[in-house]
């Protein structure tokens, strides 16, 4: 656990007024927050990796991610809480949970964001468009589409809700709220702010949440939270987004153009558009960003495979030996197994 406090409130012309805003960030390995003011100054931050609990005999994701959640919450210090205003966050994009309706209870092991189902995938490109975002192995809708076949339960009382939004159900109680960036791999049309014909016809469409823009109020943090960890009566809690577009957004770069790459345990890559783009081919989609888009995509390589192999010490002393400006002549594609996301879909391909 690391924590760290920004002490000289003073001295950075930082009001006891002041209001403060929370937001979290759900990555691959472990999980941050960071408390920034209007202007975006940092008054704490901090981070947890991820615990291991096992279920059966693998990972229980969710109850890992929850717990990091409340520790997280116990990290931000006790004197700032009163302050903060609103608490939001992100997830990996596409990571999916199959919840009770009625209890918010996990029924199914998540299926994590790189995972794919191609069992799911030539049902799916019969009933969306070609080409469409959830034409991928991996896209949410796959996901969906493979429990709802594979699956023996009563489906009645179910529904679907990404990493994100199940964390933010847990601090504000009202099931059933995401964001149109973590539903674009589910088949939300962004730019018609609604879900299409084609998704809405199929017997699944049942579980679909309903979606809100990115950083929209769904209410008040719950009361128990808030007594126990010293919160504002008036502190609420908003929609949030991806791993990704909130790197995008952490960066500031805000002319179309520019474009972000996220390096951690896989690679991301975002460019400030104002023209759409998708192709499920090479695994380039556009996320609506206010009246913009985000285009780009995320592939399954990246540090995550490079720690698998060395250690830090050596990734350190190697690359003080890359030249930058010459192109490798090695053929290396390194990835922790089979399939690609991007910059091309392929299930299948192997690593190099």
């Amino acid at each position: 656990m690391v924590v760290g406090c920004k002490i000289e409130n003073q001295e950075m012309g930082f009001q006891a007024s002041e209001r403060l805003y929370l937001g979290m960030d759900f990555g691959t390995s472990g999980a941050r927050y960071a408390l920034i003011d209007k202007q975006g100054t940092i008054h704490a931050e901090g981070k947890r990796e991820y615990p291991n609990y096992m279920k059966e005999d693998s990972l229980d994701w969710a109850l890992s991610w929850k717990t990091t959640l409340f520790s997280l919450l116990e990290d931000v210090p006790v004197h700032l809480r009163p302050l903060v205003a609103s608490i939001s966050l992100d997830g990996t994009s596409a990571t999916t949970l199959i919840i009770d309706s009625k209890t918010g209870e996990p029924l199914a092991r998540p299926y994590l964001y790189n995972e794919s189902c191609p069992d799911a995938l030539p049902l799916v490109k019969s009933i969306a468009p070609i080409n469409h975002t959830v034409c991928s192995g991996s896209s949410t809708l796959c996901k969906l589409v493979s429990w709802w076949n594979n699956d023996d339960s009563d489906k009645k009382s179910t529904m679907l809700l990404h990493q994100a939004d199940w964390l933010l159900w847990l601090l504000h109680g009202q099931l059933g709220v995401s964001d149109y960036n973590n539903a674009l791999k589910v088949g939300y049309d962004p730019e018609a702010d609604s879900y299409p014909d084609w998704l809405l016809s199929q017997p699944y469409a049942q579980l679909l949440p309903m979606v809100k823009a990115p950083g929209t109020s769904i209410g008040h943090l719950k009361g128990d939270i808030r007594t126990q960890f010293g919160f504002s009566e008036d502190c609420i809690v908003c929609t949030g987004t991806t791993d990704s577009i909130a790197a995008f957004l952490a960066a500031r770069a805000t002319k179309p153009g520019k474009a972000v790459t996220s390096l951690g345990s896989t690679l991301a890559i975002k460019l400030l558009s104002t023209t759409r783009i998708e192709d499920a081919r090479y695994g380039v989609y556009s996320h609506r960003l206010d009246d913009k888009w985000l285009v780009g995509g995320a592939s399954n390589t990246g540090g995550a495979v490079l720690k698998e192999n060395f250690s830090d010490e050596q990734l350190e002393k190697l690359s003080e030996h890359i030249n930058p400006m010459e192109a490798s002549p090695l053929d290396y594609y390194p990835l922790k197994s089979v399939g690609e996301r991007f910059p091309v879909a392929n299930p299948k391909m192997e690593p190099r």
